[in-house]
């Protein structure tokens, strides 16, 4: 049986999209779908001394409304060394923050720096993917051919990758025609982020909606046990 995630790429997503790729064998990264403004795709959260704090990757979007997500291009490198002095700010003082800036630096210290918002995202993605044994197949949804039709879409990837379970986060159940997947033979379940264990966390009351980069500052090695479905 294989199981299948879609989902749009994000900056530095947190722990609960990194345990959905390991809950699958292969994760599509969706990014034909059209970005979207003050989203997920360019941006995320960290924890500081005066609370959570937005990191955000500036991107070229004027007249270009309809863009896709891999064709939206960042906006300079200047973002690059100030996202990097925020995390040595703030997690500077984590008990593994030496361990993962070794190999997180250079995605923010080195050039040249990707022209799209998309290789950015996979690359660190990936690194992460890395760091936490995670061996998912990441691909992207232009590797295959696209429908019409938002849940048709999903399917009919679903059945070009061969795949027999299709994983969604639960906000798809608003839009999400499960009749589509069963006429394909594809199961539909609803990925769980629910129950979350609290890990050591610097600056006061416990975030669980921020970047994965603060649990691996926080716990490096450890952070699988803070998952639900890496390591298992």
């Amino acid at each position: 049986m294989k199981k299948i995630a879609i989902v749009q790429s994000n900056y530095i997503p947190w722990k609960g999209y990194f345990d959905l790729i390991a809950a699958v064998d292969e994760f599509v990264l969706y990014d034909d779908m059209q970005y979207t403004r003050r989203d997920w795709r360019n941006r995320n959260q960290i924890k500081t001394p005066q609370g959570v704090q937005w990191l955000t990757v500036p991107v070229v979007v004027k007249g270009k409304y309809t863009q896709k997500i891999k064709d939206t291009e960042i906006d300079g490198t200047d973002w690059a060394t100030l996202h990097w002095k925020a995390f040595e700010q703030n997690y500077r003082r984590a008990a593994h923050f030496e361990e993962i800036a070794r190999w997180l630096a250079p995605y923010y210290l080195s050039t040249p720096f990707p022209v799209h918002l998309s290789a950015l995202n996979r690359g660190l993605i990936e690194a992460v993917c890395a760091y936490l044994g995670i061996t998912t197949r990441i691909t992207s949804s232009s590797d295959y051919v696209l429908s019409e039709g938002k849940t048709e879409r999903l399917a009919d990837i679903c059945v070009q990758a061969g795949a027999d379970e299709y994983f969604s986060g639960p906000a798809a159940k608003d839009y999400m025609d499960e009749s589509v997947f069963t006429k394909r033979g594809v199961g539909l379940h609803w990925f769980d982020y629910s129950s979350y264990h609290e890990y050591p966390q610097l600056w006061g009351e416990f975030t669980h909606g921020v970047t994965v980069l603060d649990l691996l500052f926080n716990c490096g090695r450890e952070a699988p046990g803070f998952m639900r479905y890496v390591g298992k």
